[in-house]
């Protein structure tokens, strides 16, 4: 940029630039089962996320048994989402116990002191109340590994990538919100499992209609600043 502000961390990398709206950090906590036998969990922010649309959701589940989910739904509307809900993938994998946060690209009025920093617009871009995340990779070079049937006229598919489950990478949660594109209206149904153990991800798309090709990503971001 011409003129402005541009401020790099010790890795050069830029964590508040006074052109470009960064993904900033609007809250973090933990996630813990609430309901559904303890497969479901609703999670309240501590304070609404105003943006317009939905906020990214960022989770990793803790460390130990072969961690499930899916289903996730971003509860509120615009300017005003209040939480989110995730599901475990069965009861015979981990509870939704884990760490998440939520993030926007933009910020808000967060901290009682500090620095906030605008574009020409007015539109909040930084607020240090708001730490910053910052993508660090993604997956989509799924190998097929097997099928199943579901016992209900359906298939359950299963797709790998090696995986070494850093503790400091979350996974975008937003992407297994929505059903997949299948030869059946109902679309298909997808899931992610993190094997520990293994070091594998998994995903796992169910459907009545359930192609073999698979190219939907695994993102994952991590807390810089």
């Amino acid at each position: 940029m011409t003129y402005g502000l541009t401020f790099t961390n010790n890795d050069n990398e830029v964590v508040i630039d006074s052109e470009f709206g960064r993904l900033n950090v609007i809250c973090s906590g933990r996630y813990a089962p609430t309901e559904e036998f303890n497969l479901g969990s609703t999670t309240t922010f501590p304070l609404a996320i105003t943006s317009a649309e939905p906020p990214l959701i960022f989770c990793r589940p803790d460390t130990g048994a072969i961690a499930g989910l899916g289903q996730m739904q971003v509860i509120g509307s615009p300017g005003n989402w209040t939480g989110f809900y995730v599901r475990a993938y069965n009861d015979s994998t981990a509870q939704p116990n884990g760490r998440y946060f939520a993030a926007a690209f933009g910020s808000q009025p967060v901290a009682s002191f500090g620095l906030r920093l605008w574009d020409g617009s007015s539109k909040l871009l930084f607020d240090s109340g708001t730490p910053s995340a910052l993508f660090v990779r993604a997956f989509q070079n799924w190998t097929y590994q097997r099928f199943e049937n579901t016992g209900s006229g359906g298939t359950r598919n299963y797709y790998t990538v090696p995986f070494a489950f850093p503790e400091n990478e979350y996974l975008l949660i937003n992407t297994f919100s929505m059903l997949m594109v299948s030869g059946a209206p109902q679309g298909r149904l997808v899931y992610t499992l993190w094997d520990f153990a293994s070091g594998t991800l998994y995903a796992v798309a169910t459907g009545t209609a359930n192609p073999f090709a698979f190219f939907m990503p695994a993102v994952f971001a991590k807390l810089v600043a």
